[in-house]
C-alpha cells in the first residue's frame, strides 16, 4: 500500500525549540532541584510528557515545576522557536501533493498553535493531536490512532516521523512505516537502534520517498 498519510511530533522535528526546552528546564531546576543538571542530563527529558521528566527531578513539587517551567517558556518562546531549514517548503508540497498532514506531539495544545503560528505553518495540516486529547501520550499508540482516526487513514498507509523514541516506537506499536530525523538533538544513533523504515537527512527527503 503506497503512502498517503504524513504525521509528524512537533518539537525537534518540525520546529527547533530544543534550546528553549533546555533553558526552561534549566530555569526550573535551579529553583526546585538539589543540584546542578548537565545539558547531557537535560537532554534526557526532552521528549516525554513534561510531568513525566518533572517527577524525576523534585516529586513532591511536581505542580509547582510545571507553572515555571510553562511561564519561562511562553514568555521566551519567540527568542528561540524556528522551523528546521526546508520544513515548511516540504509540508507545503506534500499538502499540494494531495498527502494527508497530521502532528501527534506530547505538548499542550496552547504552545503548540504558538510555535505553529510563528513557522508559518499554521493551517497545514488536518489534524493536531496534542497530550491535551489523549490519555495516554507516545509511545502508546494512542495518539496515533486518534490521529489516523480524524483522517480517516491506515496505518499502512502511513509515516510517522519523529526525532525522539517515542516517536519511532509510537509508530511502531500503532503499525506505521516510520521515519526518524538526522537532526535530532539526542544524535541519529539513538534512533538507528530502533530500526525505523527510514531516516532524513533533511525533510525534503520525504519527497522522494513518497514519489512526490
Amino acid at each position: 500500500m503506497s503512502i498517503r498519510t504524513i504525521l509528524f511530533d512537533l518539537d525537534g522535528t518540525l520546529i527547533d525549540t530544543n534550546e528553549l526546552i533546555i533553558a526552561s528546564f534549566q530555569h526550573t531546576i535551579r529553583q526546585y532541584g538539589d543540584r546542578e543538571y548537565k545539558r547531557e542530563e537535560v537532554l534526557d527529558f526532552i521528549g516525554p510528557p513534561l510531568k513525566e521528566s518533572l517527577e524525576k527531578i523534585n516529586p513532591d513539587r511536581v505542580g509547582d515545576m510545571i507553572e515555571t517551567y510553562r511561564t519561562h517558556n511562553v514568555e521566551h518562546h519567540n527568542e528561540y522557536v524556528k522551523a528546521y531549514d526546508g520544513v515548511v517548503e516540504t509540508v507545503k508540497k506534500l499538502k499540494d501533493a494531495g498527502f494527508k498532514l497530521g502532528i501527534v506531539t506530547t505538548k499542550m495544545r496552547y504552545t503548540v498553535n504558538m510555535g505553529l503560528e510563528l513557522t508559518d505553518l499554521d493551517g497545514l495540516f488536518e489534524t493536531v493531536v496534542t497530550l491535551d486529547d489523549v490519555e495516554h501520550a507516545k509511545p502508546h499508540p494512542e495518539p496515533i490512532e486518534t490521529a489516523l482516526k480524524a483522517l480517516g487513514s491506515e496505518p499502512a498507509e502511513t509515516i510517522m516521523v519523529g526525532d525522539n523514541t517515542h516517536d519511532i516506537e509510537a509508530g511502531q506499536n500503532a503499525g506505521t512505516k516510520t521515519a526518524g530525523v538526522a537532526w535530532t538533538v539526542k544524535g541519529r544513533e539513538v534512533l538507528d537502534r530502533l530500526e525505523p523504515d527510514y531516516m532524513l537527512e533533511q525533510m525534503s527527503d520525504l519527497l522522494a520517498i513518497t514519489g512526490s
